[in-house]
């Protein structure tokens, strides 16, 4: 049906669709941050005034780390799709951070997929999607790997009393997914949306080894990234806390938080849920640590959101060679 219609009508709907996505998201980020129930937006201006977050110094030194943490995040996907098709840094960073802004409401962000699938033809679309999935994969291993760690040290450092019958039927119900998963991966016939498990396990083993190894490092050095960059807030709002106490702390936020099913631009509230349950343990009072969520938050994502609306408006299907 859409193929049949004329191009200018085309046209007019993709402009729609485009104008649509860039309005939702700064729709859902103007109300995360003036209709938040756990933090009044004023007060939360007024509190980072008093704690000079505005100085030139601070703001310099927060910008640059948000940049390296992207920076790091851009050539990544730089070095996966190099794999199959050489693209440039500045293609790179259109297709990540216009990906982002076409996701920012999808549930775990599960539009990133399609969005950048989208920048490149159907030949090469499929394999897009799966190196996007060896990239977020990359990037969960190390927020388990740090998180178990972690939590381990917190649970033991802190006494955390747990509920054991709801930590138990979560442990089962991982347990039987993960059970699931291995069948499945076994079953070569099996498919997910047109992906057969074998012809993915066949994917991610022929993906060449220095491309994982990489994918691996920057996805490492991304979380120490972004994980001092909360270290740092934490300083800056006057928590004397070494930076093994903060690791603890922030490495379990991560890893409960990662393992919740969300809304991407609810993910701020769901880890300001699981932090502030975390750091009150350790001292930090809850309006702090609500604050530097949030700030994270807009530091990480909502300005690396807003200059992808711009490469969402610019956006042009690329066209096949058959067209």
């Amino acid at each position: 049906m859409y193929r049949a219609l004329p191009h200018k009508i085309k046209q007019f709907f993709f402009v729609l669709i485009k104008l649509s996505i860039v309005f939702g998201a700064f729709y859902f980020i103007y109300n995360k941050l003036t209709t938040n129930n756990d933090l009044d937006f004023s007060a939360f201006v007024a509190f980072l005034q008093k704690n000079k977050i505005f100085s030139l110094k601070n703001v310099l030194f927060l910008l640059f780390i948000t940049f390296l943490n992207w920076f790091l995040e851009i050539y990544k996907w730089q070095i996966l799709v190099s794999s199959i098709k050489k693209i440039s840094f500045l293609e790179a960073l259109k297709q990540s951070l216009g990906a982002l802004t076409a996701s920012l409401f999808t549930p775990n962000r599960i539009g990133d997929y399609g969005a950048k699938a989208l920048y490149f033809t159907s030949e090469y679309r499929k394999r897009i999607v799966l190196l996007n999935f060896i990239g977020n994969m990359m990037q969960m291993a190390i927020t388990i790997l740090f998180g178990v760690f972690g939590l381990y040290y917190f649970v033991s450092a802190y006494q955390v009393d747990f509920n054991f019958l709801r930590v138990s039927k979560f442990l089962i119900t991982i347990a039987v997914i993960s059970i699931l998963t291995v069948f499945g991966f076994k079953q070569k016939r099996f498919k997910i949306k047109g992906f057969s498990i074998e012809k993915v396990r066949g994917f991610i083993k022929n993906t060449s080894v220095k491309i994982k190894i990489y994918t691996f490092t920057l996805s490492l050095l991304r979380y120490l990234i972004f994980s001092f960059q909360f270290y740092f807030l934490l300083g800056i709002f006057g928590m004397e806390l070494t930076y093994f106490q903060a690791m603890i702390a922030i490495t379990s936020m991560y890893l409960i938080s990662s393992v919740i099913p969300s809304i991407f631009i609810f993910d701020v509230i769901i880890k300001g849920s699981v932090a502030v349950y975390i750091f009150t343990k350790i001292g930090v009072n809850e309006f702090t640590i609500l604050s530097i969520i949030l700030l994270m938050w807009i530091l990480n994502f909502v300005l690396p959101s807003i200059l992808g609306s711009f490469y969402v408006l610019t956006f042009k299907l690329p066209k096949n060679k058959a067209e």
